[in-house]
């Protein structure tokens, strides 16, 4: 592998979509990154079979690329053994257990820093590794709807709603990917390993801030306000004739681009719209003219006319609009793979540009153990130990 963490060795002991997020962003930018599946069944995202290319769960192929799969049982001491010595000789590892799952295989951080100081041991967890919660189980929903995220999600007066994406997990492993890459340079500059801990919660509080903040200085807890932005206007999705696209008259120039443009430069003097405060109090007053004029006209007119005019704007993609826009491939964010059983497929690219040191995508999703033996060796172990594991049913 290539990229600025060329050389990391990474212990991916994570399964579904934390752990595996952290790790697949260590790969891309060069870290190898072993994954490390139970066996039998491996990660559950494996069982995911809906999608599936050519029997391959799209699911698992897209979390993780750019890895190498090893297989072990680690209920039996010999694969725990197998594991400390990897350990010995890795620089992190990563993994998303409910706490104490570790603790009870004697492979949590405590047991694992006495025999690797140097080790980086990144616990993503659903509510963190203290306080009330830290014993729970963590799911991406449960932590949206706790932290505060699916309260200021959706329409005024709808239901609670969920982000499309699952927003917790994914963030939590770009939080944990942070956290393994500042503890790296501590240990470069210390030679000292150390916990990283984070979690689901905390990923959906930080996405948060703005709300936080009208909460702190205010003392109200906003709601949803569909696409509309919490603090300025006009900034969110409106109806054209054929369809839908957002706006961004964020700030004065912008929106009195926005009120010309829709061939209303009355708007600009009427008092209801002149300040962003202004327009904030009589939001559905401006969405109900902006609404009635945009109907006229199709999307794709209106976004001309409004970039022509410099007002940011763009059309609300479906993901299959998004894979074949011109700027997705610019950027090459879908690549393609070779994968030993699916064949040619397609995944997501890395979305950070290194102009000295760039990452890369290059290698599929592994098979279940595909590279055990291989991997094992490299860490140290004889022929004959590795065939010592498979035969126990340690390793597989």
């Amino acid at each position: 592998m290539s990229g600025p963490l060329a050389g990391m060795k990474v212990l991916e002991l994570a399964q579904i979509m934390a752990g595996p997020t952290c790790g697949m962003l260590l790969a891309d930018l060069g870290a190898d990154v072993v994954k490390v599946e139970r066996v039998p069944g491996g990660d559950d995202t494996r069982s995911y079979s809906r999608p599936a290319v050519a029997g391959e769960s799209a699911a698992f192929m897209a979390m993780n690329r750019n890895k190498r799969g090893v297989g072990l049982n680690l209920k039996l001491p010999a694969a725990q053994d197998a594991l400390r010595r990897m350990v010995s000789r890795a620089d992190v590892l990563i993994e998303n257990y409910r706490k104490g799952t570790m603790e009870r295989l004697g492979l949590g951080y405590a047991a694992l820093k006495l025999l690797h100081p140097g080790l980086i041991y990144c616990s993503i967890s659903g509510y963190g590794r203290t306080g009330p919660y830290a014993d729970k189980g963590g799911f991406d929903l449960i932590a949206q709807g706790m932290s505060g995220l699916m309260a200021i999600t959706g329409e005024p007066g709808g239901a609670p709603v969920k982000s499309g994406s699952p927003v917790c997990d994914i963030n939590a492993g770009i939080l944990g990917a942070l956290g393994i890459v500042s503890a790296y340079v501590h240990r470069l500059r210390t030679g000292a390993g150390q916990l990283v801990d984070t979690s689901l919660y905390e990923a959906g509080i930080q996405q948060t801030y703005w709300h936080s903040a009208i909460y702190f200085a205010t003392g109200a807890a906003p709601g949803p306000s569909g696409s509309a932005h919490t603090l300025s206007a006009p900034y969110q999705a409106f109806r054209a004739a054929d369809g839908w696209l957002n706006i961004g008259g964020a700030n004065q120039s912008n929106w009195e681009r926005v009120a010309r443009v829709l061939g209303s430069p009355e708007w600009i003097a009427d008092p209801r719209f002149r300040t962003n405060a202004d327009r904030m109090t009589n939001l559905s007053d401006l969405t109900s003219l902006m609404h009635a004029r945009l109907k006229s006209r199709p999307v794709r007119d209106w976004i001309a006319a409004l970039e022509a005019a410099g007002v940011p704007c763009g059309p609300i993609n479906s993901i299959a609009d998004m894979v074949a826009d011109p700027q997705t491939a610019a950027r090459a964010m879908v690549v393609e793979l070779e994968h030993p059983r699916a064949g040619r497929t397609r995944a997501l690219g890395l979305p950070i540009k290194l102009s000295a040191s760039p990452g890369s995508v290059a290698r599929s999703a592994p098979l279940l153990g595909q590279h055990t033996r291989e991997v094992l060796a490299e860490y140290g172990f004889a022929a004959a130990e590795i065939d010592a594991l498979y035969a126990s049913g340690a390793a597989a």
